[in-house]
């Protein structure tokens, strides 16, 4: 895909090939899938593979595959388009069974498009690959250098839950939105970032109304992470030794690895240290609760 980030042609809209998790299928999202669907079927014919816009795909030579590929073949659609660096290859391996689970995944790789850059994590043996691993010691909300997306999700809430957090980081610290959930995830492992803050399925769970607005912005369909978005960076992090939970705090380990849509999708909060997580948390759940009292759903 290299040869297409910057390309306005990239830009054009698939017709009538909406992704399985309801976004917008890009021209450049296409050619990926047909790379992708190419060398499995030339390099590994007996593997299946989940991908954004297919969903599950078993070996079309037959036989029951029992390892499938959890795959985003480009994390990033949007910034891949205006050819900035955020936008990846995310590869997730898991056993192909009834009720897989995000904890079930055994090794998981990054690859950043444009500089080749690789994160590669196998479970219960560390990160095997990767620049150099510096998780950031700063515990401070006002120094904290953080990220977060806006793509599909309804801006006033979003911004409502993040607003303490972004008040309170935007002078000593910095906010970005870099478009892509494994880049995002990556940069707490490099020490470039503090952490990195997803809370909209929260908001579509605990208000009430959040739902439609989510499905307004999102033409129908609501827009968050899925696993395919964060399996692989998840497993990453976690081998690496920062936090990783969802915006309730809770493991993403028994979620479900293989669906899309908003009964698959999960919040996330990834974090460089313990300390930093926890006050994160406790700003988003306030959040949530000035949500709820200004109405926003």
């Amino acid at each position: 895909m290299l040869p297409l980030l910057g390309s306005h042609a990239g830009r054009a809209h698939e017709v009538e090939a909406d992704a399985s998790g309801g976004d917008v299928t890009f021209m450049i999202d296409t050619e990926a899938e047909r790379t992708l669907e190419a060398f499995l079927a030339d390099r590994a014919p007996d593997v299946a593979f989940y991908s954004e816009d297919r969903g599950l795909v078993e070996p079309a030579a037959g036989g029951a595959a029992t390892t499938v590929l959890v795959v985003d073949p480009i994390d990033g659609t949007r910034p891949a388009m205006a050819g900035l660096e955020s936008c990846c290859v995310s590869v997730a391996v898991a056993p192909l069974r009834d009720g897989v689970r995000m904890g079930d995944v055994s090794v998981g790789c990054v690859v950043e498009i444009k500089s080749g850059t690789v994160f590669l994590a196998e479970r219960g043996r560390g990160v095997l690959e990767s620049p150099p691993v510096t998780l950031s010691a700063n515990e401070r909300l006002d120094r904290m250098f953080w990220t977060y997306g806006f793509r599909g999700r309804p801006a006033r809430a979003l911004t409502e839950v993040l607003a303490e957090l972004i008040d309170a980081s935007s002078v000593g610290g910095g906010t970005f939105d870099l478009g892509s959930a494994a880049f995002d995830v990556t940069r707490v492992l490099t020490g470039q970032l503090d952490a990195y803050v997803e809370p909209g399925p929260l908001l579509v769970n605990e208000v009430p109304g959040m739902k439609a607005e989510f499905e307004r912005i999102g033409g129908g369909a609501v827009l968050n992470n899925s696993p395919y978005d964060l399996a692989a960076a998840v497993l990453c992090a976690e081998e690496a030794g920062a936090v990783v939970t969802d915006a309730r705090g809770e493991s993403l380990r028994d979620r479900p690895l293989l669906g899309s849509g908003a009964d698959f999708q999960m919040s996330i909060v990834a974090s460089a240290n313990h300390a930093l997580h926890s006050r994160i948390l406790a700003e988003l759940r306030a959040g949530i609760e000035r949500v709820k009292v200004l109405n926003l759903g």
